[in-house]
């Protein structure tokens, strides 16, 4: 099929050129009216032109837009195609719409590609893998579920709730290990500092006096003085450190390994694990409610889980259902539900209802979260507050006690 270039005007009277394959020029004309572009000139062009344009634009994308554009864009664009596709807007003419509404080049780049690529004869599941930063497996699977039982509009609207459920449970994790975070490093800096300026400020005026040391002065004198000389090489180790975590985690093995463990930290780890059920239960719920089959589900629930290690186990269910095993019977092997769950899942196998009864699942563990984080505080501060209590007993006991003893010989 040729290939045209053409040039021709917006909607605004801006200038839009590009190229598109067709029939003839009579058929571009056609495609370009329909996307709201009236078409000032048509021209054949050759197949290698259009490959280097491509290249240059595919790659102008990968720069730009697909790790430009963040959730809440994502959650925006759904529930806009939800509201035109639902008042009988043409998909085309949505896109249009919203390229044409957004500030941000990226995302607009992003929709003048799904148009040109729509425009070429693809669907819009196809054209959205294009941009798998931007659209994930699971989003993905939706919507082309959603174009073969036409109800495109009803899963942008589920897509947008899900996704308003990814960013809540984000960021309720977040905020669960933001407070923690924030008393582990303060305490950190404090120790740092005391042993840097504090401690040699308190040994020089020691030294003037040419007495005896109680034993806890000395350890902290000694370990003050091992970190004045030796910081450099401190500084050094713990970027390494951070360096050589950094790429172990990005490895297979000990990606699985560092997830596994965080849920098993023990005040977060249950709060990261219950808040990674409620997204399971939530995600595998909405495939089944869109009627994609129980295998695809798992398989894209998988990918949206952000846990190698609760990725390992969907995956294991995934298994033993191809195997021809029950829900229940994979969930139960997994070993990270708990038997309110299972007597759930069961049901909801017996009923048919299973959609209904993972809501529910979902529901009961966003609501553990909530109270865990809640109570997060009261269960974090008395630790903290021993911790604290604990440097300061030995401040006092090595800083304040030989000059304690050194003025009561004064006096005497």
């Amino acid at each position: 099929m040729p290939v045209f270039a053409y040039k021709g005007r917006s909607s605004r009277g801006d200038l839009v050129q590009g190229s598109l394959e067709g029939a003839d020029s009579g058929a571009i004309a056609d495609q370009l009216l329909n996307t709201g572009i009236t078409p000032t000139e048509i021209k054949v062009t050759t197949q290698s032109v259009r490959s280097s344009s491509n290249t240059e634009v595919s790659l102008w994308k990968r720069l730009t837009t697909e790790k430009k554009v963040d959730v809440m864009e994502l959650m925006l664009f759904s529930r806009q195609m939800y509201t035109l596709l639902k008042a009988g807007v043409p998909i085309m003419r949505a896109l249009a719409g919203l390229q044409e509404s957004t500030q941000n080049p990226a995302f607009a780049a992003m929709l003048q590609d799904l148009r040109e690529s729509l425009d070429s004869g693809r669907e819009l599941s196809a054209a959205l893998r294009r941009h798998p930063k931007v659209f994930s497996p699971f989003y993905l699977s939706m919507v082309q579920v959603g174009e073969m039982t036409g109800m495109l509009d009803e899963t942008f609207l589920r897509l947008y709730e899900h996704l308003e459920f990814e960013k809540d449970m984000k960021d309720r994790i977040k905020s669960a290990v933001r407070y923690p975070m924030f008393v582990v490093i303060a305490m950190a800096i404090a120790i740092v500092i005391v042993n840097i300026f504090v401690i040699p400020a308190f040994a020089k005026v020691f030294e003037g006096f040419h007495a005896e040391l109680p034993l806890m002065t000395r350890i902290l004198m000694g370990f003050s003085t091992f970190m004045v000389d030796t910081w450099p090489i401190l500084l050094a180790l713990l970027i390494g450190a951070a360096v050589a975590f950094r790429s172990w985690i990005n490895t297979v093995d000990g990606r699985y390994k560092w997830d596994h463990y965080k849920l098993n930290l023990p005040i977060a780890g249950r709060i990261i694990m219950k808040a990674t059920l409620a997204r399971f239960a939530r995600s595998l719920a909405l495939s089944f409610k869109s009627g994609i089959p129980i295998v695809q589900g798992l398989n894209s629930v998988a990918m949206v889980v952000d846990n190698e290690f609760m990725r390992s186990r969907v995956e294991q269910m995934r298994d033993g259902v191809e195997r021809g095993e029950s829900i229940l019977r994979t969930a139960s092997t997994t070993g990270v539900f708990n038997p309110t769950v299972l007597q759930m899942i069961a049901v909801g196998e017996e009923t048919g209802d299973m959609d209904g009864l993972m809501f529910e699942i979902a529901g009961m563990y966003e609501r553990e979260v909530e109270y865990e984080i809640k109570s997060l505080s009261a269960n974090i501060e008395p630790i903290m507050i021993v911790t604290l209590g604990g440097l300061v007993l030995v401040l006092a006991l090595g800083i304040f006690l030989p000059m304690w003893d050194l003025g009561k010989a004064a006096l005497h």
